[in-house]
């Protein structure tokens, strides 16, 4: 355990709702021991916040574990914080120096508008899976899951992909706002398993229209997604999903309409 508490300065968003404009505001957290995660020493502050019949500062959480994605600050200009695969509820208060002053934002971005203060509504992730991000085909009975060959190298890249847990970090890091990581990685997850073939050509175009229907930007190839990744997904998934979407439009674009009942 570290010794000795430690004072700093908050600079915080707060923020309405989403038809309201938002500001800084300036708190004081004193007395946070280093061992405290980012999240705990937030619960301080609201603590005092409450005390001082003040609003409590708004920001999502849920498992507090690194698994849900939920705990979505952008803290002194990094998604989740300066360290690097880790979430916001992994980052502990001795990364920072005692009197130093820390800010503290939303999830920036068009598609991911603000609920209140450091909160925002990011169910496009929500609607881009459901266009796609399934497996839909009949089954029967559930076979024995060592019964379906699968190598290993593919096994491994699958299940590296279906780590990304949808918090959003890729596209707060990105200057056009892009969801193209996360979305590839949904569709690679399932693009590389037997289970998700048949769909496959389909899935690709129904995912990436969802994902530009909602707003997101444009991919620049700078990389910033997959550096502030806490799950560290790949920019190999956006090569993967690039190119079946442009097998799916250039020789499968039929085969793909097939499976979804489109034109």
């Amino acid at each position: 355990m570290s010794t000795g508490n430690m004072n700093l300065t908050l600079k915080v968003w707060r923020q309405k709702n989403t038809q309201t404009a938002g500001k800084f505001v300036t708190y004081k957290a004193e007395g946070i021991s280093p061992d405290m995660s980012f999240l705990e020493m937030l619960d301080v502050v609201n603590e005092s916040l409450t005390r001082k019949n003040d609003e409590p500062i708004y920001f999502d959480h849920d498992c507090r574990e690194g698994i849900c994605g939920s705990c979505s600050l952008y803290i002194n200009g990094h998604p989740h914080g300066p360290k690097k695969a880790i979430t916001t509820c992994q980052l502990h208060m001795r990364t920072f120096s005692d009197g130093e002053t820390i800010t503290i934002e939303p999830w920036r971005s068009a598609a991911f508008p603000v609920m209140k203060d450091l909160a925002t509504d990011r169910s496009a992730f929500d609607r881009i899976q459901q266009a796609g991000g399934f497996i839909s085909i009949n089954t029967g009975g559930v076979p024995d899951a060592n019964l379906i060959p699968i190598p290993k190298v593919i096994a491994d890249e699958a299940f590296n992909s279906a780590t990304c847990i949808g918090c959003g970090a890729c596209v707060a890091a990105c200057k056009n706002a892009s969801a193209m990581l996360f979305t590839s990685a949904k569709i690679t997850q399932l693009g590389l398993l037997p289970q998700g073939q048949p769909e496959r050509y389909s899935r690709v175009q129904a995912m990436v229209a969802q994902m530009d229907e909602e707003g997101f930007g444009n991919c620049t190839n700078t990389g910033a997604c997959e550096a502030e990744c806490p799950k560290e997904i790949t920019l190999n998934n956006i090569a993967f999903m690039n190119n079946d979407y442009f097998s799916a439009k250039l020789f499968r674009e039929e085969q793909a309409h097939d499976h979804t009942g489109g034109e």
